[in-house]
């Protein structure tokens, strides 16, 4: 696994260990999502919900976002994202959250334009998740959801609205936008 472009091209980035803790998202669908926003992201606040190693907050901070918030319930993964911030010089862009992701949802004030939800697949937390997030993204906000091809996702929440899905072999990314 490694950042695939900006400030920190080429850096390899540590991985947890054994899908029941950490499923790693593919290169081949990074570099998808991240053509998708790429745009978006110069001068953006992140949220990365459910960050495991951190990977795609820390593409995000690589292209030129200016902050990013990692939440993962996992002590190992809260380490692990650390790690990796560290290793490619963006901790200083950086607030790694140790929380249940939708407790984080419920209880912060911040607001952020893009948020990236990678949760466990097939377990219906995607759209918990959906449904929390209305709250805590900015007008004119992105919501990259990546599932399982086969888990439906509803066409709006609140406010925001799905805009376009994307499918690469098992996977699926949804677009949703406020």
């Amino acid at each position: 696994m490694r950042v695939i472009t900006g400030t920190a091209r080429g850096r390899k980035l540590v991985t947890l260990e054994g899908e029941e803790i950490v499923r790693p998202t593919t290169d081949r669908v990074k570099e998808a999502m991240f053509s998708i926003i790429q745009f978006d992201i110069p001068g953006k606040s992140v949220l990365d919900l459910f960050a495991g190693s951190g990977q795609l907050g820390i593409e995000a901070l690589s292209r030129g976002a200016e902050k990013a918030v990692f939440v993962d319930k996992s002590a190992e993964a809260f380490s692990v994202v650390k790690q990796n911030l560290k290793a490619c010089g963006l901790s200083d862009k950086a607030t790694v959250i140790n929380s249940d992701s939708f407790g984080f949802l419920r209880s912060t004030a911040e607001k952020f334009d893009i948020i990236l939800l990678d949760p466990p697949y097939n377990r219906q937390m995607a759209e918990t998740a959906l449904s929390l997030v209305d709250s805590v993204l900015n007008d004119g906000g992105i919501v990259m959801c990546e599932t399982d091809y086969r888990e439906e996702l509803p066409e709006e929440v609140g406010d925001i609205k799905k805009f376009k899905e994307y499918k690469y072999s098992k996977t699926k990314l949804t677009t949703y936008k406020k």
